[in-house]
């Protein structure tokens, strides 16, 4: 059978009192991702402390992030196949256990090696967070929601990096930096239960009405053949995901594991005074995220095609990034705030728009492995950045090529989508007959 366009059935609007359930999927997804990068932003936050207490300098503190970014990668490489293997459901629990294990592992921690090894653990759980996630989406959500649905999920990026600021420093003033790490690994053991709770597929789900499972499944139905993982790799649809999170990611890693750095470095704040700015930056990044995806939803709604609109959003977003490239010379604190808090924003919405281009290509059976694919290309430029600003800042103290490259990474990534999927169209599957690659 040939594949067919998620257009198809985009133009139909949901029953009424078709029912909201998939919404509560929604915030779990939502929870999951601020635990997430709460995990991941507490290194950031107390950059400066642990650099004092343990004699980090700026390439031993690049390397750790380098560690988490390697370790990423590889678990990049294997869960996606691993979640559509197993299924959302317990997958995401394993791994959510595990990447609390470590997080809490930072607590006992006493040197650059010992946190090595636990940021190491950390990446390598945390890599299942967006193939279980986007996996869910194409499970919960019809084409025509997935990048609204995808963007408030993804919102979690923001509100992990919002919260952390706010709490970590106070805990670390009263407890010491220690009890921070253990404070963010339990939460973990919450978010699991509710999971379990909460989470089955929605054919499965008594809390979904037939309207509502209905309208879930309103997109043509696809083949349930397992399909082979090195077989993805063929397809061009494959590699402009990969590209496209190659470019991007290690922009997003920069302003989490550095931005803290930045503004305590270059304004002079302390860390008890970091915590505003980086809830600014990460509010307005908030509405970048939701405001992304709704935009090209809306589009799609008012008749355009996934193509035009995915690309138009894209596009917006990639050029809102641009002005980050004066944020080092910025004089004035909130200045600066508003250029990364702009950037940061124009990310989560081209992030998002980037992500639900692999349910727009790919059945859904396939989706959580070509998110895996991307995560490890992502993982991978993350590695690199951490080399890049590490050593920038030890030889030369100054942040302009960090920010040089996080100006023009999304121009890049648009560029190489376009290159390598004009139509953005979806992929036919070997195992369903066709040919292997988009021409």
């Amino acid at each position: 059978m040939s594949p067919q366009s998620p257009t198809d059935s985009i133009g139909s609007k949901p029953p009424n009192r078709a029912g909201s359930f998939r919404w509560v999927i929604c915030a779990l997804l939502l929870l999951g991702t601020t635990k997430n990068y709460m995990d991941r932003q507490i290194l950031g936050v107390l950059k400066t402390t642990l650099q004092h207490d343990l004699g980090w300098n700026e390439i031993d503190y690049g390397n750790l992030v380098f560690a988490f970014q390697a370790a990423y990668a590889v678990g990049m490489l294997l869960v996606g196949r691993l979640i559509d293997k197993i299924g959302t459901r317990v997958g995401y629990a394993l791994a959510m256990v595990f990447w609390s294990v470590a997080s809490m592992g930072h607590a006992i921690a006493h040197s650059l090696s010992d946190f090595i090894v636990a940021r190491s653990a950390l990446g390598l759980g945390e890599s299942a967070v967006f193939p279980a996630s986007i996996k869910s989406v194409a499970e919960w959500f019809p084409a025509k929601e997935r990048a609204f649905a995808t963007g408030i999920f993804n919102a979690g990026t923001n509100l992990g990096a919002i919260v952390t600021p706010l709490i970590i420093p106070w805990i670390t003033i009263h407890w010491g930096w220690r009890a921070g790490f253990i404070f963010t690994g339990a939460l973990g053991f919450l978010w699991v239960a509710l999971w379990l709770l909460l989470y089955r597929k929605p054919e499965e789900h008594s809390r979904v009405s037939p309207a509502e499972l209905a309208y879930i499944q309103s997109d043509p139905r696809e083949s349930a053949t397992r399909v082979k993982w090195l077989s993805l790799l063929s397809h061009r649809q494959t590699w402009a995901f990969v590209a496209g999170k190659f470019m991007i990611d290690p922009i997003w890693w920069f302003y989490l594991f550095w931005i803290p750095d930045f503004l305590q470095r270059k304004h002079g704040l302390n860390l008890a005074q970091v915590g505003l700015p980086l809830v600014v930056i990460y509010v307005i990044s908030d509405v970048g995220s939701v405001a992304g995806g709704w935009f090209s939803s809306a589009l799609i709604q008012h008749g355009s095609t996934v193509n035009a609109a995915r690309k138009v959003a894209m596009l917006t977003c990639a050029l809102a990034v641009v002005p980050i490239v004066y944020a080092y010379r910025a004089s004035g604190l909130w200045t600066a705030v508003f250029l990364i808090g702009l950037a940061a924003a124009a990310h989560q919405g081209f992030s998002c728009n980037l992500f639900t281009l692999t349910s727009d290509m790919f059945p859904n059976r396939a989706v959580a492995s070509v998110v895996g694919i991307g995560g490890m290309a992502g993982a991978v430029g993350g590695m690199l950045i951490a080399k890049i600003v590490g050593h920038v800042l030890q030889w030369t103290g100054s942040y302009m090529i960090p920010f040089l490259i996080a100006g023009v990474a999304y121009l890049v990534a648009l560029g190489l989508i376009q290159l390598l999927s004009p139509s953005l169209k979806p992929a036919t599957l070997a195992q369903e007959g066709g040919s292997p690659a988009e021409v």
